[in-house]
Protein backbone atom coordinates (compact mmCIF):
# COMPACT_ATOMS: atom_id res chain seq x y z
CA UNK A 1 0.00 0.00 0.00
CA UNK A 2 3.01 2.34 0.09
CA UNK A 3 3.10 2.60 -3.70
CA UNK A 4 0.67 5.23 -5.04
CA UNK A 5 -2.35 4.28 -7.08
CA UNK A 6 -3.32 6.76 -9.79
CA UNK A 7 -7.01 7.43 -10.22
CA UNK A 8 -9.50 9.87 -11.71
CA UNK A 9 -12.91 10.57 -10.25
CA UNK A 10 -15.93 12.46 -11.50
CA UNK A 11 -16.71 15.36 -9.18
CA UNK A 12 -20.08 16.69 -10.34
CA UNK A 13 -18.97 16.47 -13.96
CA UNK A 14 -15.44 17.70 -13.24
CA UNK A 15 -12.70 15.07 -13.66
CA UNK A 16 -10.17 15.19 -10.85
CA UNK A 17 -6.97 13.17 -11.07
CA UNK A 18 -5.37 12.09 -7.80
CA UNK A 19 -2.71 9.95 -6.23
CA UNK A 20 -3.72 7.65 -3.40
CA UNK A 21 -1.71 5.43 -1.08
CA UNK A 22 -1.99 3.75 2.29
CA UNK A 23 -4.72 1.91 4.15
CA UNK A 24 -8.07 3.78 4.14
CA UNK A 25 -8.64 2.50 7.68
CA UNK A 26 -5.73 4.63 8.90
CA UNK A 27 -5.86 8.40 9.53
CA UNK A 28 -6.27 10.34 6.30
CA UNK A 29 -4.07 13.15 5.01
CA UNK A 30 -5.17 15.35 2.10
CA UNK A 31 -2.20 16.81 0.18
CA UNK A 32 -2.83 20.08 -1.67
CA UNK A 33 -0.17 21.34 -4.07
CA UNK A 34 0.59 24.88 -5.25
CA UNK A 35 1.60 26.89 -8.31
CA UNK A 36 2.57 25.81 -10.91
CA UNK A 37 2.80 22.15 -10.02
CA UNK A 38 0.46 19.22 -9.33
CA UNK A 39 0.18 16.22 -7.03
CA UNK A 40 3.47 15.17 -8.60
CA UNK A 41 5.22 17.40 -6.05
CA UNK A 42 4.33 14.79 -3.38
CA UNK A 43 5.99 11.90 -5.24
CA UNK A 44 8.75 11.53 -2.63
CA UNK A 45 6.61 12.24 0.44
CA UNK A 46 3.80 9.78 -0.24
CA UNK A 47 5.86 6.55 0.02
CA UNK A 48 7.46 7.83 3.24
CA UNK A 49 4.08 8.26 4.96
CA UNK A 50 1.96 5.55 3.36
CA UNK A 51 2.64 2.91 6.02
CA UNK A 52 1.14 5.12 8.69
CA UNK A 53 -1.54 7.14 6.89
CA UNK A 54 -4.08 7.07 4.10
CA UNK A 55 -3.00 9.75 1.60
CA UNK A 56 -4.85 11.49 -1.23
CA UNK A 57 -3.17 14.09 -3.45
CA UNK A 58 -5.55 15.58 -6.04
CA UNK A 59 -4.47 17.83 -8.88
CA UNK A 60 -6.33 21.12 -8.47
CA UNK A 61 -8.77 22.09 -11.26
CA UNK A 62 -6.76 23.40 -14.21
CA UNK A 63 -3.53 21.81 -12.95
CA UNK A 64 -1.77 18.56 -13.72
CA UNK A 65 -4.01 15.85 -15.10
CA UNK A 66 -7.28 17.21 -13.72
CA UNK A 67 -9.84 18.73 -16.06
CA UNK A 68 -8.89 21.96 -17.81
CA UNK A 69 -12.21 23.44 -18.94
CA UNK A 70 -12.09 26.68 -20.87
CA UNK A 71 -12.39 29.96 -18.99
CA UNK A 72 -15.87 30.54 -20.41
CA UNK A 73 -17.02 27.24 -18.87
CA UNK A 74 -15.34 27.54 -15.47
CA UNK A 75 -14.27 30.62 -13.54
CA UNK A 76 -10.77 30.05 -12.18
CA UNK A 77 -11.07 31.49 -8.70
CA UNK A 78 -9.86 30.13 -5.39
CA UNK A 79 -13.46 29.89 -4.18
CA UNK A 80 -14.20 27.57 -7.09
CA UNK A 81 -11.02 25.52 -6.61
CA UNK A 82 -12.02 24.99 -2.99
CA UNK A 83 -15.58 24.02 -3.89
CA UNK A 84 -14.38 21.36 -6.33
CA UNK A 85 -11.79 19.98 -3.90
CA UNK A 86 -14.32 20.05 -1.07
CA UNK A 87 -16.67 17.93 -3.16
CA UNK A 88 -13.74 15.72 -4.12
CA UNK A 89 -13.21 14.84 -0.44
CA UNK A 90 -16.87 13.86 -0.20
CA UNK A 91 -16.87 11.81 -3.40
CA UNK A 92 -13.79 9.78 -2.38
CA UNK A 93 -15.05 9.35 1.19
CA UNK A 94 -12.67 11.50 3.23
CA UNK A 95 -14.87 12.18 6.25
CA UNK A 96 -12.15 13.39 8.64
CA UNK A 97 -8.64 14.26 7.56
CA UNK A 98 -5.53 16.25 8.23
CA UNK A 99 -4.58 18.59 5.42
CA UNK A 100 -1.12 19.45 4.08
CA UNK A 101 -1.22 22.85 2.39
CA UNK A 102 1.45 24.47 0.25
CA UNK A 103 1.34 27.75 -1.69
CA UNK A 104 -2.00 27.80 -3.60
CA UNK A 105 -3.05 24.76 -1.58
CA UNK A 106 -3.17 26.93 1.55
CA UNK A 107 -6.06 29.24 0.60
CA UNK A 108 -7.79 26.22 -0.97
CA UNK A 109 -7.40 24.03 2.12
CA UNK A 110 -8.19 26.79 4.59
CA UNK A 111 -11.46 27.48 2.79
CA UNK A 112 -12.31 23.78 3.29
CA UNK A 113 -11.40 24.06 6.96
CA UNK A 114 -13.60 27.12 7.48
CA UNK A 115 -16.53 25.47 5.68
CA UNK A 116 -16.24 22.19 7.60
CA UNK A 117 -14.09 22.60 10.71
CA UNK A 118 -15.44 19.33 12.09
CA UNK A 119 -13.71 17.41 9.29
CA UNK A 120 -10.20 18.78 9.91
CA UNK A 121 -8.05 16.80 12.36
CA UNK A 122 -4.88 18.87 11.86
CA UNK A 123 -3.14 21.26 9.45
CA UNK A 124 0.39 20.95 8.12
CA UNK A 125 1.37 24.14 6.33
CA UNK A 126 4.56 23.97 4.29
CA UNK A 127 5.17 27.49 3.01
CA UNK A 128 1.40 27.98 2.97
CA UNK A 129 0.65 31.54 4.02
CA UNK A 130 -2.24 33.08 5.99
CA UNK A 131 -0.69 36.32 7.32
CA UNK A 132 0.33 39.52 5.56
CA UNK A 133 3.76 39.49 7.20
CA UNK A 134 4.51 36.34 5.22
CA UNK A 135 4.23 38.14 1.87
CA UNK A 136 7.58 39.17 0.40
CA UNK A 137 8.40 41.91 -2.09
CA UNK A 138 8.19 39.18 -4.72
CA UNK A 139 4.44 39.79 -4.66
CA UNK A 140 4.78 43.44 -5.71
CA UNK A 141 4.12 42.91 -9.45
CA UNK A 142 1.08 40.75 -8.62
CA UNK A 143 -0.21 43.26 -6.08
CA UNK A 144 0.15 45.96 -8.75
CA UNK A 145 -2.15 43.87 -10.95
CA UNK A 146 -4.66 43.59 -8.09
CA UNK A 147 -4.75 47.34 -7.67
CA UNK A 148 -4.96 48.03 -11.40
CA UNK A 149 -6.04 44.97 -13.44
CA UNK A 150 -5.00 46.47 -16.76
CA UNK A 151 -3.84 44.49 -19.80
CA UNK A 152 -0.35 45.96 -19.28
CA UNK A 153 -0.12 44.78 -15.67
CA UNK A 154 -1.44 41.36 -16.66
CA UNK A 155 1.10 41.06 -19.45
CA UNK A 156 3.90 42.00 -17.05
CA UNK A 157 3.21 38.80 -15.10
CA UNK A 158 3.47 36.47 -18.08
CA UNK A 159 7.21 36.09 -17.52
CA UNK A 160 6.45 34.26 -14.27
CA UNK A 161 5.14 31.38 -16.39
CA UNK A 162 8.34 30.87 -18.38
CA UNK A 163 11.08 28.29 -17.95
CA UNK A 164 13.59 30.59 -16.27
CA UNK A 165 11.06 31.80 -13.71
CA UNK A 166 9.83 28.29 -12.89
CA UNK A 167 13.37 26.98 -12.52
CA UNK A 168 14.20 29.92 -10.25
CA UNK A 169 11.24 29.09 -8.01
CA UNK A 170 12.54 25.55 -7.58
CA UNK A 171 16.21 26.41 -7.10
CA UNK A 172 16.24 29.73 -5.23
CA UNK A 173 17.48 29.25 -1.68
CA UNK A 174 18.68 25.70 -2.26
CA UNK A 175 22.29 25.28 -1.16
CA UNK A 176 22.95 22.67 -3.84
CA UNK A 177 20.63 23.11 -6.86
CA UNK A 178 21.86 19.77 -8.20
CA UNK A 179 19.59 18.20 -5.56
CA UNK A 180 16.52 19.54 -7.37
CA UNK A 181 15.20 17.10 -9.94
CA UNK A 182 14.67 18.73 -13.35
CA UNK A 183 11.69 16.46 -13.96
CA UNK A 184 9.25 18.48 -11.86
CA UNK A 185 10.24 21.68 -13.64
CA UNK A 186 9.83 20.05 -17.05
CA UNK A 187 6.43 18.60 -16.12
CA UNK A 188 5.17 21.94 -14.83
CA UNK A 189 6.25 23.63 -18.05
CA UNK A 190 4.51 20.94 -20.11
CA UNK A 191 1.22 21.61 -18.35
CA UNK A 192 1.66 25.38 -18.61
CA UNK A 193 2.06 25.12 -22.38
CA UNK A 194 -1.42 23.68 -22.91
CA UNK A 195 -3.98 25.90 -24.66
CA UNK A 196 -5.26 28.66 -22.38
CA UNK A 197 -3.25 27.39 -19.38
CA UNK A 198 -1.30 30.64 -19.24
CA UNK A 199 -4.47 32.75 -19.13
CA UNK A 200 -5.88 30.51 -16.39
CA UNK A 201 -2.79 31.09 -14.28
CA UNK A 202 -3.00 34.84 -14.81
CA UNK A 203 -6.65 34.71 -13.72
CA UNK A 204 -5.60 32.96 -10.51
CA UNK A 205 -2.84 35.50 -9.88
CA UNK A 206 -5.50 38.21 -10.07
CA UNK A 207 -7.84 36.30 -7.78
CA UNK A 208 -5.10 35.70 -5.22
CA UNK A 209 -6.18 39.07 -3.82
CA UNK A 210 -9.27 37.27 -2.52
CA UNK A 211 -7.01 35.08 -0.37
CA UNK A 212 -5.31 38.05 1.25
CA UNK A 213 -8.74 39.55 1.88
CA UNK A 214 -9.68 36.32 3.68
CA UNK A 215 -6.65 36.32 5.98
CA UNK A 216 -8.69 37.83 8.85
CA UNK A 217 -11.33 35.11 8.38
CA UNK A 218 -8.69 32.37 8.33
CA UNK A 219 -7.22 33.80 11.52
CA UNK A 220 -10.66 33.95 13.16
CA UNK A 221 -11.12 30.28 12.27
CA UNK A 222 -7.79 29.49 13.97
CA UNK A 223 -8.77 31.37 17.11
CA UNK A 224 -12.21 29.81 17.34
CA UNK A 225 -11.42 26.20 16.50
CA UNK A 226 -7.77 25.92 17.58
CA UNK A 227 -6.82 23.23 15.03
CA UNK A 228 -3.56 21.42 15.67
CA UNK A 229 -1.03 23.00 13.31
CA UNK A 230 2.51 22.31 12.17
CA UNK A 231 4.17 25.05 10.10
CA UNK A 232 7.23 23.58 8.41
CA UNK A 233 8.88 26.17 6.20
CA UNK A 234 11.71 26.55 3.76
CA UNK A 235 13.27 29.62 5.34
CA UNK A 236 14.69 30.97 2.06
CA UNK A 237 11.36 31.05 0.24
CA UNK A 238 11.37 34.16 -1.98
CA UNK A 239 7.57 34.51 -1.78
CA UNK A 240 6.48 33.43 1.71
CA UNK A 241 8.78 34.68 4.45
CA UNK A 242 9.53 33.02 7.82
CA UNK A 243 7.46 35.63 9.72
CA UNK A 244 4.44 34.11 7.96
CA UNK A 245 5.15 30.82 9.71
CA UNK A 246 5.82 32.45 13.08
CA UNK A 247 2.58 34.43 12.85
CA UNK A 248 0.49 31.27 13.28
CA UNK A 249 1.44 31.28 16.95
CA UNK A 250 -0.41 34.54 17.41
CA UNK A 251 -3.73 32.74 16.96
CA UNK A 252 -2.59 29.18 17.71
CA UNK A 253 -0.30 29.29 20.76
CA UNK A 254 0.28 25.54 20.56
CA UNK A 255 1.32 25.61 16.89
CA UNK A 256 4.60 23.92 16.12
CA UNK A 257 7.00 25.91 13.92
CA UNK A 258 9.98 24.33 12.17
CA UNK A 259 12.32 25.90 9.63
CA UNK A 260 14.33 24.11 6.97
CA UNK A 261 17.44 25.34 5.20
CA UNK A 262 15.88 25.44 1.74
CA UNK A 263 13.57 27.40 -0.53
CA UNK A 264 9.96 27.39 -1.69
CA UNK A 265 9.70 23.78 -2.90
CA UNK A 266 11.03 22.27 0.31
CA UNK A 267 9.94 18.74 -0.59
CA UNK A 268 12.47 18.71 -3.43
CA UNK A 269 15.33 18.67 -0.92
CA UNK A 270 13.83 17.81 2.49
CA UNK A 271 11.15 15.17 1.94
CA UNK A 272 12.61 12.90 4.63
CA UNK A 273 12.75 15.66 7.23
CA UNK A 274 9.21 16.76 6.43
CA UNK A 275 7.90 13.18 6.58
CA UNK A 276 9.56 12.66 9.97
CA UNK A 277 8.07 15.90 11.31
CA UNK A 278 4.59 15.00 10.06
CA UNK A 279 4.77 11.51 11.52
CA UNK A 280 5.76 12.81 14.94
CA UNK A 281 3.21 15.63 14.81
CA UNK A 282 0.22 13.54 13.76
CA UNK A 283 1.00 10.69 16.14
CA UNK A 284 1.47 12.93 19.18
Amino acid sequence: MTHPIYRSVDVDGFEIFYREAGDPAKPSLLLLHGFPTSGHMFRDLIPLLAKDFHLAAPDLPGFGRSALPSRDQFAYTFDNLAKVIGRFTEVVGLEKFAVYVFDYGAPTGLRLAMAHPERITAIITQNGNAYTEGLSDGWNPIERYWRAPTPENREALRGMLGEDAIRWQYEHGVSNPAQVSPDGIALDLFYLQRPEADEIQLDLMLDYASNVALYPAFQAYFREHQPRLLAIWGDKDPFFLPPGAEAYKRDLPNAQIQFLDTGHFALETHANEIADAIRVFLKA
